[in-house]
């Protein structure tokens, strides 16, 4: 299947659509759009980690994120989903992250 990018009226439609009807081919379509920005942020986040931590193990943590910030968000409030998601994936890698851990977050 060929991953097909959405301008930003067919990408507000198919929210509208995935809000009215929790559609579950319609949210593993915006999962597969969005999967290019949970790789970035991990490329972002992996700079500076130990080489312990694996690029893909981030990606992966990163998707917890994505599928949260998909179910959670609301297209009426104004904000980009990009600029809303970007937050909840970096904050689910690094809760991964720190729960991999033994040091505390203090």
């Amino acid at each position: 299947m060929v991953n097909q990018i959405l301008d930003e009226n067919e990408e507000a439609e198919l929210w509208h659509e995935y809000k009215k009807s929790k559609s579950v081919a319609i949210r593993d379509r915006l999962i597969r759009q969005y999967m290019p920005l949970v790789k970035w942020v991990a490329g972002r986040v992996s700079t500076g980690m130990p080489d312990s931590v694996e690029f893909d193990d981030l990606v992966g943590f990163g998707q917890f994120g994505l599928l949260d910030a998909i179910n959670k968000f609301d297209i009426d409030k104004g904000v980009k989903f990009k600029t809303y998601a970007t937050t909840r994936i970096r904050g689910a890698i690094f809760d991964e992250l720190r729960e991999l851990d033994w040091v505390p977050r203090s």
